[in-house]
């Protein structure tokens, strides 16, 4: 293979090193802008409008987990007061 192919090898492997923590770095960016987006209307006396609805939508989401598992406590509670052997 020869020194070339050495060389083209960890040259290859390197620029796609490079471009993986490139691209890595710029979406960090991208994810911290939001996030601080998201912290400064959270802390804004009058939400924006996508704010609410976003919220909404998550309070509907976690009282829909809640009724399903109300849901099921209830199943498996009135299983263990069924007698066993009858039938």
């Amino acid at each position: 293979m020869g020194d070339f192919g050495r060389a083209a090898i960890s040259g290859f492997c390197w620029g796609f090193a490079w471009g993986i923590l490139g691209s890595v770095a710029i979406l960090y960016s991208i994810y911290l802008a939001a996030y601080r987006r998201a912290i400064k209307d959270s802390l804004k006396l009058t939400k924006p409008q996508r704010y609410a609805q976003v919220l909404d939508a998550i309070l509907a989401k976690k009282a829909k987990k809640a009724r399903k598992l109300e849901a099921r406590k209830a199943k498996s509670a009135a299983k263990s007061t069924e007698p066993v052997g009858q039938g």
